[in-house]
């Protein structure tokens, strides 16, 4: 891993690690010290089921206190009537900040994990002889003209 990481950046190139857990990271002391100081861009989401061991993962990730609590603040103070979730930027220790991911209300629906709302997709896809695009339109067109109302 740490010589894949090294000749990516020596060809000016950047290797992307994406993980759900932060554990499959701090498990393997070579994997950790590979990646945490090959790196210079961190993309953090929501971490509030690390709450309890954040201390670790800060120490781990060299985040400053104000770093911490960006993190710690990501989706906790959301609107309620925008379809958005927020994500933290750090790089290299330089610039941090979290900021707000939106996407339109087609996108959202093409791909919810909400199973209510995949189901609704879906049904209306059946409807339509299978169309799930125009099952999307019509639905984002539907809601739209709801919260107009």
């Amino acid at each position: 891993m740490l010589s894949l990481l090294k000749t990516v950046r020596k060809f000016f190139g950047e290797a992307i690690v994406v993980t759900q857990e932060v554990d499959d990271i701090i498990q393997s002391p070579i994997v950790k010290e590979s990646i945490i100081n090959n790196s210079d861009c961190k993309i953090l989401l929501d971490q509030r089921k690390y709450m309890n061991k954040f201390d670790d993962i800060q120490a781990m990730l060299g985040l400053t206190d104000k770093e911490k609590g960006q993190v710690l603040s990501i989706n906790m103070n959301n609107d309620p009537s925008r379809l958005y979730k927020e994500v933290w930027i750090g790089l290299g220790g330089t610039h941090s900040a979290v900021y707000a991911t939106e996407v339109s209300l087609e996108e959202y629906l093409a791909y919810t994990t909400e199973e209510t709302e995949k189901m609704e997709v879906m049904q209306l896809a059946a409807e339509l002889d299978g169309n799930v695009e125009l099952a999307i339109k019509h639905i984002a067109m539907q809601r739209r003209d709801n919260s107009n109302q």
